[in-house]
């Protein structure tokens, strides 16, 4: 494979060979023969039903009704078919299928045909595919399945004869089998964390499995002491990953309680430790920061979680074991990434985003980087894990990482990091009057020989951020001879922020959703205003508008910049100016035309 080291083949090799091992032995799992025990003993008892913390939406009861299956922006009409039997429009439409989430919908409708639907298609996924289907009994999926399945289980079983309720324990029973077996080979990270999750969900409410409640909680704290981070943040360092683990732990220590036993004080711990890394990515209006895989917050999620946090503690200025800082004064509010990317089995889905910042004013996000789309995201993932989706420095026009996006290994491991920054330096100093981060990464070391340094200075007055950009040759004086040495610092927009270059072309004058106006300036360099898409936004990908800066480190080995409000007599002015050029300029459509 070009590009790769046989270093970086070895490792590859080596996580090919586990997932092909992890393959086989699914399936020989999943064999008739290794399943015949399934039916010389009665089926496992519910004892208790956990509860669902996600928001459900009675109306889509009656689309499910009449066949209407509209998951991850597709939608499927069955005609009286089984939607078992229908052809997936898409992976993320099938995985939402068959995880069975959307039978909370059909609990909040509460009536006779509900429950009688929800039991028909239990009974149809049994017939079809309870005997095994490729990416039915994928790990992932079937963790879903399961904790679903417990979940939603007074909605399923209310009022069923006998032989239905013994045929859906015993599919169940099936289930939590193969998973506990096939547990050691599902998918590092949260996938994982998941599998954990459900097979103590399912040793605690059902009576037949809670002779496994020991070795379950200890994988599950296992993987709480692997995966959360002192400070709270994920492995993963995707702020959502919190959301998805946290939705499920906090039923999972009800459950505990009604069952009459103590929750192991490593999740308790961990879900303390949490709770304040979801403050420290929250932004003024409630959403994320866009690091590493974020979309679009679910809100009704978020406040879900937050209504469970009695200590509700200020979050944190510094997360290093993450790899994030955070500071806010007078109501402006920066978060920045300072961290090296996951291990290489754990960052399938990591982003170039060495160095980027957020920005934001009050309830108003300046600066953001493009997130993903809660949608379709096979088709943005690539063009969003770019450096160039990120508010920070691209040099030589590529990533500060190296994806793996050729050979055979892609097909079965994805698209990990297979080479980025090695080296994170971050200090953070706080004067009388100001707020100092410095960070640094080698992310562009090897290729071009360069150190892409990063100073932030915030006025306590939070009406000023600073910033410099430095280009540090990794040994002697200048860059190595030949290589390459232009690069662009970018500033995406939030697509509230109207943006107008200034006649001096040097700066910006950006008006924010309340009239408030700020200037962006660079001083002695030359800025552009170019298209981007902010792909984070609950209705889909938005057109944007990117700040970009130019040059070569040769030449302009420096590059100061600033982020300040205008006086209310300079805005007065300045604003009469702009909404003439944006009359003038509008575009037709929010809708982007190219990716980045």
């Amino acid at each position: 494979m070009p590009g790769v080291t046989l270093a970086e083949r070895a490792r590859l090799s080596w996580l090919l060979a586990r997932r092909s091992l992890r393959t086989l032995t699914n399936r020989i799992n999943a064999n008739p023969l290794m399943r015949w025990r399934d039916f010389a003993r009665k089926p496992d008892r519910l004892v208790i039903s956990p509860q669902d913390l996600r928001t459900a939406d009675a109306t889509r009861a009656s689309e499910i009704y009449a066949g209407r299956f509209a998951f991850a922006g597709k939608v499927v009409i069955c005609d009286g078919r089984s939607p078992f039997e229908m052809t997936p429009p898409s992976e993320d439409w099938a995985e939402a299928l068959l995880g069975f989430g959307w039978l909370r919908h059909l609990r909040a409708a509460e009536s006779s045909i509900t429950r009688a639907n929800a039991r028909a298609l239990v009974d149809e996924w049994i017939a079809l595919q309870g005997s095994w289907h490729p990416l039915a009994w994928r790990p992932d999926i079937l963790s879903r399945r399961v904790v679903s399945w417990l979940c939603q289980a007074p909605l399923i079983l209310h009022d069923v004869d006998i032989q239905f309720y013994r045929r859906f324990l015993r599919s169940l029973t099936r289930q939590v089998r193969f998973l506990r077996n096939s547990y050691a080979d599902t998918r590092e990270g949260l996938p994982r964390l998941q599998a954990a999750i459900a097979l103590t969900y399912a040793a605690l409410s059902m009576a037949g499995q809670i002779k496994h409640l020991r070795g379950v909680t200890r994988r599950l704290v296992d993987e709480l002491e692997n995966q959360i981070l002192p400070d709270g943040g994920h492995v993963s360092r995707n702020p959502g990953a919190l959301v998805e683990i946290l939705i499920d732990l906090l039923p999972l220590k009800q459950a505990f309680t009604a069952r009459n036993l103590p929750p192991p004080p490593a999740m308790i711990n961990a879900i303390e430790r949490m709770m304040p890394m979801l403050r420290f990515f929250r932004h003024g209006d409630g959403n994320f920061a866009l690091f590493n895989g974020m979309g679009p917050t679910q809100a009704d999620l978020l406040a879900t979680i937050l209504a469970y946090d009695d200590a509700r503690g200020a979050p944190l200025a510094n997360a290093p074991h993450s790899g994030f800082q955070r500071a806010a004064t007078k109501g402006l509010l920066l978060l920045m990434d300072t961290g090296k990317p996951p291990p290489l089995r754990l960052s399938q889905e990591a982003h170039a985003g060495a160095l980027s910042l957020e920005l934001s004013r009050d309830v108003h996000r300046i600066v953001v980087n493009c997130g993903l789309p809660a949608i379709n995201r096979e088709s943005w993932r690539q063009v969003a894990r770019a450096t160039a989706a990120h508010s920070t420095v691209t040099f030589g026009d590529v990533s500060s990482c190296r994806f793996l996006n050729t050979g055979s290994f892609r097909k079965v491991l994805g698209i990990p990091v297979i080479d980025g920054p090695g080296t994170v330096e971050v200090t953070r100093e706080a004067r009388d009057d100001v707020l100092v981060i410095r960070a640094s990464h080698d992310g562009y070391a090897r290729r071009f020989g360069v150190i892409h340094q990063r100073a932030i200075m915030l006025a306590a007055s939070g009406t000023r951020l600073d910033g410099e950009d430095t280009f540090v040759p990794v040994s002697g004086k200048t860059l190595p001879p030949g290589s390459k040495d232009d690069f662009a610092i970018r500033f995406h927009l939030h697509p509230s922020v109207k943006a107008n270059r200034l006649t001096d072309g040097h700066g910006v004058m950006l008006m924010l959703a309340n009239r408030e106006a700020w200037t962006f300036d660079a001083h002695e360099d030359m800025v552009e205003l170019e298209e981007s898409v902010f792909l984070a936004g609950p209705e889909g990908p938005r057109r944007t508008t990117q700040i970009v800066i130019y040059g070569n480190a040769r030449s302009i080995p420096r590059v100061h910049w600033t982020f300040s409000t205008l006086s209310a007599t300079q805005a007065a002015a300045r604003r009469t100016k702009a909404e003439a050029a944006e009359t003038a300029h509008k575009p037709d459509t929010d809708e982007p035309e190219l990716p980045l």
